[in-house]
């Protein structure tokens, strides 16, 4: 019985502002957290790419990683941490390197969620390989890509079936635009999905362990734009129910970190990108809701590494696709599958956590984003991404948001 450490590692890119503030908050907290008899304290070190010796002890007890997208190696020492040493890591990475945005459409098409009608086309061309002739000359058949245009109606999108940061996506507003981007996409396989126009809001729900925050999103803004700053666009039923999405969308793939877009048409949601498990975590984007998103990572963080949260490796859907099949209705079926997430993300431990162990986390945040840290963050990740001659500007642009977040807070 005595003073114990968890460590937690952040496997990190290109992020420069929020690991500052996450590890500048985490200190401010002086966290002395009574746990079974001993009293649990909290480091933080910013994981190094290294060669690793594969039955090497893993020394974090949790691993936020922004890496496993694109860094094989870093990816790869997770997945060892996991399984041999139980390493808990945001996010699944057998889920994140198996399940493209094909296998989530049609996941929750199976549970029921109203995705655009979607198709999958084969690829323009290929790439040659010694079975390639043979194969298509058997199996491939001719298809009319206008014949299916129609049937989607315009305007419809194209998009790579495997997702990629917006890359690749076209809106297409009749028949001879689809063939002309069909034409264009070369060897890349391309779903084409019904479009959802005119809609009403466009909005991303980004989801952090049990947490969810709706952002109005505005997908034609410059990126600095693109969040929109204000609160309450949509009546509680309408964020209750895109918030349960986000949850079943992210315990169903054991996602604990991912942001769900979704178009609002009357009173339907309609999910239409919501495989992006590395979500935009940047000032230069998030700005007013940037705060949030740091004290998301810090609570649920803090509560999987103090608890020993313990990785689940393989996931099972059978449980939900049963509770669907079970629930006709819709909005039953939605509620039995959001019960389920809630189980898997512990929301309700979670949330007497947070209430018994971190309530000061909202002062500690309110104060440090005030002060010159927190400006130093901002500016440091403005400098990384725009012109000398405009790091003053937007430096200031998201310093003021930041500071109207904090006033809407203190308001509540």
């Amino acid at each position: 019985m005595g003073d114990v450490t968890r460590r937690i590692g952040l496997s990190l890119g290109a992020d420069i502002c929020w690991p500052a503030c996450y590890e500048q908050l985490l200190e401010r907290l002086q966290l002395a957290i009574p746990w079974q008899g001993d009293t649990l304290r909290f480091s933080v070190e910013r994981v190094t790419i290294e060669p690793f010796d594969l039955r090497q002890p893993c020394r974090y007890d949790l691993v936020v990683d922004r890496l496993t997208h694109w860094y094989h190696v870093s990816r790869e020492w997770i997945k060892k941490a996991v399984v041999l040493d139980g390493l808990y890591v945001f996010n699944n990475p057998w889920s994140i390197q198996a399940n493209e945005k094909h296998t989530t459409y049609a996941a929750m098409m199976r549970l029921g969620l109203k995705v655009p009608a979607t198709w999958m086309v084969p690829p323009k061309s290929y790439e040659k390989s010694a079975d390639l002739e043979p194969t298509l000359a058997r199996y491939a058949r001719l298809f009319d890509l206008g014949a299916i245009g129609e049937r989607l109606g315009y305007p419809l999108f194209m998009k790579p079936y495997d997702g990629g940061g917006w890359v690749g996506v076209t809106k297409i507003d009749n028949e001879a635009a689809l063939r002309a981007a069909y034409e264009a996409s070369g060897t890349k396989i391309m779903h084409l999905q019904q479009g959802v126009l005119p809609y009403d809001r466009f909005v991303r729900c980004i989801g952090l362990g049990p947490q969810t925050r709706l952002v109005n999103y505005d997908p034609a803004a410059p990126l600095h734009d693109r969040y929109r700053l204000d609160r309450d666009f949509v009546g509680d039923a309408q964020r209750r129910e895109l918030e349960a999405i986000t949850l079943v969308i992210n315990a169903f793939f054991g996602w604990d970190f991912n942001s769900c877009e979704a178009l609002l048409k009357g009173d339907d949601w309609h999910p239409i990108d919501f495989a992006n498990a590395c979500p935009d975590s940047q000032v230069t984007s998030l700005h007013y809701h940037f705060p949030w998103l740091v004290k998301a990572n810090l609570r649920w963080s803090l509560y999987c590494a103090a608890t020993r949260r313990p990785m689940r490796m393989n996931l099972d859907w059978g449980p939900y696709f049963e509770a669907a099949a079970r629930e006709p209705d819709y909005g039953a079926r939605l509620a039995a599958c959001a019960a389920l997430a809630r189980r898997h993300f512990d929301a309700e431990r979670f949330e007497e956590f947070c209430a018994r162990h971190l309530g000061h986390l909202d002062a500690v945040a309110d104060e440090f984003f005030a002060g010159p840290a927190a400006r130093a963050a901002v500016r440091a990740k403005v400098e990384a991404l725009y012109p000398a001659h405009e790091v003053e500007q937007f430096t200031e642009l998201f310093w003021q948001r930041i500071q109207a977040w904090r006033r809407a807070e203190s308001a509540g």
